[in-house]
């Protein structure tokens, strides 16, 4: 897959105004109109499309400028590329209806002389939905599928989306537009025609009016409903990271086409790991003794758990590593590691005893810590500790 930026021939700097301006010159170069029966110039216009729809948008540009295509898919395998020209033409109405000679009509026609796209999407569009999905750090650490639960609007069965009573042979041609969705005006000037199109006002664009509502969907062409989806989950994705599913939001109206579904990754808090990055922490309490003698104790993985050695007079503030036991990153695949921050655990309820043996201790010169690099300790304190309890 081309890097954006190349498809565009633009710089990583380049301004959104600059983005703009050199999709409109690759779209216009490429456009079917211009080339038509050129299989080749359909693709490089779709991957235009593709490209300013990543780069166009900011949070989309910036999980794109950090992790790659793999950070803007939609899942594993996925991409948020087009496979319907017209769904091009809906995406960006900005552009492909913004005046290139003024009056609001499509820049194609001015370029173009007449020559139409087609009827315009019956319908409106549906809605995009957002949902927030919690992940624990094992699903996220190799990447997951989750089953979810979505409310939202669905196709009415019985009108099959039309809004009409009897379904869409029921529905009637616009009197206005004659089907076509829009009403096209002409306007002769020294450079020559200029054709602006827009939508109908009378059906909105759709070509077709409903006299009699569905009695299901109240003429709307969708009812609420509940789906369920499996989500794929790629590896290393971190808070707030979008996964965007085309067509999975609510179901259009009378027939417009579905809206996005995106889901919005939701860290939850580990029992024992904090997250940096691809690496993960964990807090280990060590006992005076443990921490003056050296130990072998169990610390947990994502996987499980592992031993870990630690050294005699170790002390609080040191870490042990554990390569290629944390999280997988989303852009590279490299496996982070795991630390385990040591912390020596002071004791609070002390037995007679104990505070006996403590005092003993605290008399010695070597208790006290060192104040400086060149200070003459003599017997080190780890080493008169392990006297007394050997």
């Amino acid at each position: 897959m081309r890097d954006y930026y190349e498809v565009l021939d633009v710089g990583r700097e380049a301004t959104s105004d600059q983005i703009k301006k050199a999709y409109r010159k690759k779209a216009l170069r490429n456009h079917p109109d211009r080339n038509p029966g050129d299989k080749q110039a359909e693709t490089r216009f779709k991957e235009a499309a593709e490209a300013y729809e990543v780069l166009s948008d900011p949070d989309k540009r910036t999980r794109y400028d950090q992790f790659g295509h793999q950070g803007v898919r939609g899942g594993p395998g996925g991409s948020p590329g087009f496979t319907d020209i017209n769904d091009i033409f809906s995406a960006f109405s900005d552009i492909f209806g913004g005046a290139a000679g003024g009056g609001g009509g499509s820049m194609f026609d001015s370029f173009f002389s007449g020559g139409s796209r087609g009827r315009r999407e019956r319908g409106q569009r549906g809605e995009m939905l957002r949902m927030r999905l919690p992940l624990t750090l094992e699903e996220i650490a190799d990447g997951t599928t989750k089953k979810i639960r979505v409310p939202r609007h669905v196709v009415c069965q019985p009108c099959t989306g039309s809004g009409a009573e009897g379904g869409a042979n029921a529905l009637d041609k616009c009197s206005v537009c004659g089907g076509s969705g829009e009403e096209r005006h002409i306007r002769n000037t020294p450079f020559g025609q200029i054709v602006n199109v827009t939508p109908c006002r009378q059906c909105r664009g759709e070509g077709q009016i409903v006299k009699n509502k569905c009695s299901q969907c109240g003429g709307h062409g969708r009812v609420r409903d509940e789906s369920t989806l499996n989500v794929q989950i790629p590896a290393g994705v971190e808070e707030g990271m979008a996964i965007n599913l085309r067509g999975e939001g609510n179901a259009g109206q009378r027939g417009g086409s579905a809206g996005d579904l995106r889901i919005e990754v939701k860290e939850k808090a580990h029992e024992h790991f904090d997250r940096h990055g691809s690496d993960i922490v964990f807090e280990l309490n060590v006992s005076f003794p443990d921490a003056a003698l050296g130990t072998d104790v169990e610390v947990p993985t994502l996987g499980g758990s592992t031993s870990a050695h630690i050294r005699a007079g170790i002390q609080s503030g040191e870490e042990l590593r554990f390569r290629g036991r944390g999280l997988q990153e989303l852009r590279t695949g490299r496996r982070g590691d795991q630390i385990v921050r040591i912390s020596v655990w002071t004791p609070q309820d002390l037995t007679e005893d104990d505070k006996a043996l403590l005092e003993q201790l605290r008399e010695s010169e070597s208790v006290s810590p060192p104040s400086g690099p060149d200070h003459a300790r003599g017997k080190s304190f780890f080493e008169r500790v392990k006297d007394v309890f050997t």
